[in-house]
């Protein structure tokens, strides 16, 4: 399914950051020579591929739960969400520093609540980030009333996770609603029912990847 592309592929949520790195690499190349400006050049560099966000293609079968990160799958399990207080199946992708760290809308759905829980910055790729670090979560419900909560939890060196919406907004797979800045977590909760395709340790790409089927669906797979 193509999309627009409803925003830069350098996200505008590291504008500021190239700007200071590329003047900082400028100016000292310009007063004291291109070699001591190289670190921060390579710096800037990595500024830079942090900050990308390329257009993705959304899988067509409304039924797709799809990442909403890029990274690695490093849970998949039956667990409680502490947000709907329900029984849930639970995928978490882990966001390395290399990675792009834009979030997408994992289903189709309206956001029926958000919920904001200041926390600590223990390594994301542990269990235990899901419960102790900063989070933010939404909770999307489906058309058909099926109930998925995304949860953005900061990482180690993360330390702003920023959403962009609240309780009304309506949602499609694979849009842009939030961005978490250095390394992070994405949890996403299911009903207990979805039938989940990913595995632990694959390689994943926001809007694209599909991580379950809500129900057995009757289009093609691919």
């Amino acid at each position: 399914m193509k999309t627009p592309y409803p925003h830069p592929v350098i996200a505008r949520e590291g504008w500021p950051f190239l700007a200071i790195a590329f003047v900082v690499a400028l100016g000292i190349g310009w007063l004291i020579g291109f070699w001591w400006s190289l670190p921060l050049w390579l710096a800037a560099i990595f500024v830079l591929q942090f900050f990308r966000d390329p257009a993705r293609q959304v899988p067509d079968d409304p039924r797709a739960v799809v990442s909403p990160a890029d990274g690695r799958i490093v849970e998949i399990s039956k667990s409680r969400d502490p947000w709907l207080q329900r029984d849930a199946l639970k995928v978490s992708v882990f966001m390395n520093v290399f990675n792009v760290h834009s979030n997408r809308s994992p289903v189709d759905g309206t956001v029926k609540e958000r919920w904001y829980f200041p926390g600590a910055f223990v390594n994301a790729a542990l269990d235990k980030a899901s419960t102790s670090n900063e989070r933010n979560a939404i909770w999307l419900q489906t058309r058909d009333g099926r109930d998925v909560t995304c949860v953005q939890v900061a990482g180690l060196i993360a330390r702003r996770i920023l959403c962009y919406v609240g309780a009304g907004a309506e949602l499609t797979r694979g849009q842009r609603f939030g961005f978490i800045r250095f390394g992070s977590r994405v949890d996403v909760y299911l009903p207990l029912d979805a039938e989940v395709k990913a595995a632990l340790g694959d390689k994943v790409y926001a809007a694209e990847s599909v991580l379950a089927w809500l129900t057995p669906p009757t289009t093609n797979r691919k």
